[in-house]
């Protein structure tokens, strides 16, 4: 009952933000990509911020997922989102916040989705398919979209000096966090290859031969 719970709250935050954004494109077209971010960035920020909950649900056991690809998808919309665009007022105008909201939203839409029937006991085999195949398709797609978003944040860091520190005397120690932005770059695409190793392998187990499961309401 709280995983279903935790699902529909989700799907209903992920619903709203998607729906506003297809409206919001409808009646301003391009005009409506530029103030993304301050028409649903609240809701997503608490979106994101409830999904570490799901790294607690897989630790404790009431969630059957493999840990580690679901905590690197977790922690990369956490950086992205907290750390490059929410600091930077520059970055959030740009159409790739826009971009990067979509595809979130489009994966997750059919995820929670998915999940709330699942914990009814209700399987659809379109749907099923929707959810393990979408994820490969676009999962791909919202890394470059992420990476994107750091390089076009890295002037602004370097300009402001966000999260720059420098330690005085004795340790004369720096960090210049364009630095640690570009060696994450490095980090996100690395991430992206056991992600996707795992997509492919949930997508094996739930889709192959005699594993989908078929139940109507």
């Amino acid at each position: 009952t709280y995983l279903f719970v935790y699902d529909l709250m989700q799907f209903c935050g992920h619903s709203w933000i998607f729906t506003n954004m297809i409206i919001r494109f409808m009646s301003f077209g391009k005009d409506s990509l530029a103030d993304t971010f301050y028409s649903i960035g609240l809701v997503m920020r608490l979106c994101q911020l409830l999904s570490t909950l799901e790294i607690l649900h897989i630790f404790i056991g009431i969630d059957k997922s493999r840990l580690f690809p679901r905590f690197l998808q977790i922690t990369e919309r956490i950086i992205v989102l907290f750390v490059v665009i929410n600091s930077q007022e520059e970055v959030q105008g740009k159409n790739v916040v826009c971009i990067l909201f979509f595809l979130w939203n489009s994966l997750d839409v059919v995820r929670y989705t998915y999940n709330m029937l699942a914990r009814t006991g209700i399987y659809y085999l379109p749907l099923t398919w929707l959810n393990f195949s979408l994820c490969i398709l676009l999962y791909p797609l919202s890394v470059l979209a992420k990476a994107f978003a750091i390089c076009v944040s890295l002037p602004y860091f370097e300009s402001f000096g966000t999260y720059s520190i420098k330690i005085p005397f004795p340790f004369a120690f720096s960090i210049y966090f364009p630095y640690v932005l570009k060696m994450y770059l490095l980090v996100l695409f690395i991430g992206m290859y056991f992600t996707i190793q795992n997509l492919f392998s949930e997508r094996k187990a739930h889709l192959g031969t005699g594993n989908t499961k078929q139940k109507r309401s």
